[in-house]
């Protein structure tokens, strides 16, 4: 099957899967009214690649076939400037507000599938080569895949990562004449009532011993004993015009329960194998992925510079403290812009012939924008005010004995009209202020580790000659100008197995 279209994909939804939402089992995912907003938008996704057939698809390598540009394994750096085209297209389609368009994990599974090599290590070739098929399998039936590689917390002082004997955390109970058995749970399954199958990969390192949770594999959501349990639904049905965002953008996350699954030996990738599992995220993992999460940020506070620019504009608001905060999203929007350039103008190959992007600007901005988005947040409130709060709804604007005076009381500077007022107005709180908000900014602030861990992580990854060539220069311990020139230092390539982390999310 080629790239899908929205209704080949709202079709998909109708098979089988345990789905909970506030506290109802549901059995329509595409009607439901908590789910079928994000249900449709994500169907539009399915149908942009083929509007925009010219930037988002390709023919698949060795069928021809029509497959989305996002499978792609990148083999120079002008493939990763195409495929910058077409996940920017995407992320545009939903002003970064859904961080886990299925994009997201075809780049992830290209870029594993590129580096088969890598999963093969410690005797692991079946996994990796099940790995490369099901690389084909995802792009040529156009698979929605949600993920899910975090344990659950239940006790802080145990860790992040399982030790034997932990009978919350995912692992293999036994091995079944077609597969392997496991049970457990893992969070959190972002965009999983949507999704066609499930992904589970390295989360953590493991330590010694802890070779039952070494997993990796890929499973369609409905097979028997895999029940999502969702949190609260941020979706707010009625009119787009009252409800924007949250009406269409809530992607759900959910906690996902293994009860006694089976997993069939081809979709195992690694099958209680620690050494493997523990060293296949460690060197093109992250730049690749984070091509398209930072593209994705970007787009958002680009998004969120021209909100609040028209916040402004609306209420005639030219105070200088407004142009410094509008002049902070800038920044944050055009450093994030420059990073993605630097790394994708870096490129280089990892390996195996693939080309991913120079990990470095990517990991600063994994660390920054953590800080970065709450504080947008709190700008758009600051610009708003009291406006945010005062914002007609669709029926006040129809109701004959309120439409004038809502005209006359609530309309904006220089000629903006009423409606046009609410409508900035409306738009501003459902991104700073309502309970899609209040989820969105939690999931920037852990995206891939909090910003605390990921500075500290930063500071284990960087390059750290010219710096101290630079000190040792002043305090007369090395002539001026030996080494090498800022624009030759080192590369940050992986990361170091000691980490303690690779990613949150």
């Amino acid at each position: 099957m080629p790239a899908r279209t929205g209704k080949q994909f709202t079709a998909g939804l109708k098979s089988p899967r345990e789905v909970w939402v506030d506290g109802e089992r549901v059995t329509e995912v595409a009607s439901h009214p908590r789910l079928a907003g994000a249900a449709a938008t994500l169907a539009e996704v399915f149908d942009l690649q083929h509007q925009a057939a010219e930037v988002c698809l390709m023919p698949d390598p060795e069928t021809g076939e029509p497959i989305n540009l996002s499978h792609m394994i990148p083999r120079s750096r002008a493939d990763l400037e195409r495929r910058h085209r077409a996940l920017k297209l995407t992320a545009e389609f939903t002003v970064g507000l859904m961080g886990r368009t299925p994009d997201y994990m075809n780049v992830t599974y290209a870029g594993f599938a590129g580096r088969a090599d890598e999963w093969a290590v410690n005797g692991n070739d079946r996994g990796a080569s099940n790995l490369v098929a099901y690389q084909k399998l995802l792009a040529r039936k156009d698979l929605a895949l949600t993920h899910t590689i975090v344990q659950p917390t239940i006790d802080k002082s145990w860790g992040d990562a399982p030790v034997a004997g932990n009978d919350v955390a995912l692992h293999r109970v036994s091995a079944t004449d077609h597969g392997i058995l496991v049970r457990g749970a893992r969070i959190l399954a972002t965009l999983a009532p949507f999704a066609d199958e499930i992904a589970v990969y390295p989360g953590v390192p493991l330590p010694e011993g802890a070779d039952a949770y070494a997993l990796s594999f890929c499973i369609p959501v409905g097979t028997p004993g895999l029940k999502f349990l969702c949190r609260d639904s941020c979706t707010v049905t009625g009119s787009p015009f009252d409800h924007p965002l949250s009406s269409r953008f809530d992607e759900q996350d959910a906690f996902v329960i293994f009860d006694d699954v089976e997993v069939p030996r081809d979709r195992v990738f690694i099958n209680a194998n620690s050494r493997a599992y523990n060293a296949v995220m460690t060197t093109g993992w992250y730049p690749n992925v984070m091509q398209q999460t930072m593209i994705r940020a970007q787009t958002k506070l680009e998004f969120a510079y021209g909100l609040g620019c028209l916040m402004a504009e609306t209420i005639n608001d030219k105070s200088p403290a407004t142009a410094q905060m509008l002049g902070e999203i800038w920044s944050y929007a055009e450093l994030t812009r420059a990073a993605v350039r630097a790394a994708e103008a870096e490129a280089f190959e990892y390996g195996n012939g693939v080309w991913f992007p120079n990990g470095a600007p990517l990991t600063a901005l994994r660390a920054s924008l953590p800080g970065w988005f709450p504080r947008v947040g709190e700008i758009i409130k600051l610009i708003g005010s009291h406006n945010l709060l005062a914002t007609p709804t669709a029926n006040q604007f129809d109701d004959p004995s309120l439409r004038d005076l809502v005209n006359q009381f609530l309309r904006g500077a220089n000629h903006i009209s009423a409606r046009d007022r609410a409508r900035v107005f409306r738009l501003a709180w459902d991104f700073v202020g309502t309970a899609l908000a209040g989820r969105n900014e939690l999931y920037e602030r852990f995206y891939l580790a909090s910003g605390a861990r990921n500075y500290a992580l930063a500071h284990t990854l960087a390059p750290r000659e010219r710096g101290k060539r630079l000190v040792n220069q002043v305090l007369g311990l090395v002539p001026l100008g030996t080494g090498e020139d800022a624009s030759s230092a080192p590369k940050v390539m992986g990361l170091p197995r000691s980490a303690g982390e690779w990613v949150r999310k």
